[in-house]
């Protein structure tokens, strides 16, 4: 007689739980570092990494990684306070450079930023001047990549990305970029693997404008509750079936709308189709030249 199958039950799904954004953080670490070698040695033909260094986890991570891909003595980071940072995040950021042995210099973005704001804007909102001085960073960090012949690495993570919280044609316009497909989530986990220091691990993420600002104040929503419907979301999940699995409505709605209303963000700059060899464009096949 045949014995009856036994019948398994899948777990109830948890929608607290961290486990489908928990990463083998040592094969991670080692496979971007392959992925920095391959995309700048290999392709491009460069062995220097130039990066912005905020003391934030996101650039700390990248930092450590370059150092591992390239080697300390040809990793440049570049601390570039505002009149308004605060002096945390400069020492978080002195904390990376002495631990990697990395080169690093500090340039002053205050003169540049006032140059224009300080003299034509003088009542400029809270985010228009994140933007200025993020695209103020991106003219360093490019022109010191020209002047050291090293590729700029951007230092972005897809949670933030995703929301669209960083300022177009700045944060995420250099070339490469080691840590754009893992959530904030994943990030810190990383960042433990690596060795990045405690201290800038377990502090609040934030943009460093105004006192007492965070990530999480900004999106009403913590990374650790938006990553868990992000990963989800980007998985094909319906509004409808993320509620449905236990998801709050209220923070699916949260984290819907920020993606939807964002998508330009995340697109090169749309050019008007005039013939067959738009750059890019042309809806069969991409041309350039």
């Amino acid at each position: 007689m045949a014995m009856p199958l036994s019948v398994l039950r899948a777990p109830k799904f948890d929608a607290n739980s961290d486990e489908p954004l928990l990463i083998n953080a040592s094969l991670v670490a080692d496979w971007l570092v392959r992925f920095l070698k391959d995309e700048c040695t290999r392709r491009r033909g460069i062995s220097k990494a130039v990066l912005g260094l905020s003391g934030g986890v996101d650039s700390a991570v990248v930092a450590y990684l370059c150092a591992r891909a390239f080697g300390p003595e040809n990793v440049y980071a570049f601390r570039m306070p505002y009149k308004i940072s605060s002096q945390e995040s400069v020492d978080h950021a002195n904390l990376v450079v002495d631990d990697l042995g990395i080169n690093a210099r500090t340039i002053e973005i205050t003169p540049m930023v006032d140059g224009y704001v300080g003299t034509h804007e003088g009542d400029i909102s809270p985010s228009r001047l994140g933007n200025v001085c993020a695209r103020t960073r991106m003219i360093v960090v490019f022109d010191q990549g020209a002047k050291l012949g090293g590729l700029p690495i951007g230092t972005g993570n897809k949670s933030e990305r995703l929301f669209g919280y960083y300022t177009w044609h700045a944060d995420d316009s250099p070339p490469i970029n080691p840590i754009g497909d893992m959530f904030k989530t994943q990030v810190w986990q990383l960042a433990e693997e690596l060795g990045v220091p405690s201290e800038i691990v377990n502090k609040p993420a934030s943009a460093d404008l105004i006192k007492g600002q965070t990530d999480e104040s900004d999106f009403g929503i913590t990374y650790a509750k938006a990553d868990r419907i992000l990963h989800f979301m980007t998985q094909g999940f319906t509004k409808a079936k993320l509620i449905e699995m236990g998801f709050e409505q209220s923070e699916v709605e949260l984290v819907w709308r920020r993606v939807d209303t964002t998508h330009w963000k995340r697109r090169l700059p749309t050019v008007a189709m005039l013939s067959s060899t738009a750059i890019g464009e042309y809806y069969l096949r991409p041309v350039d030249f």
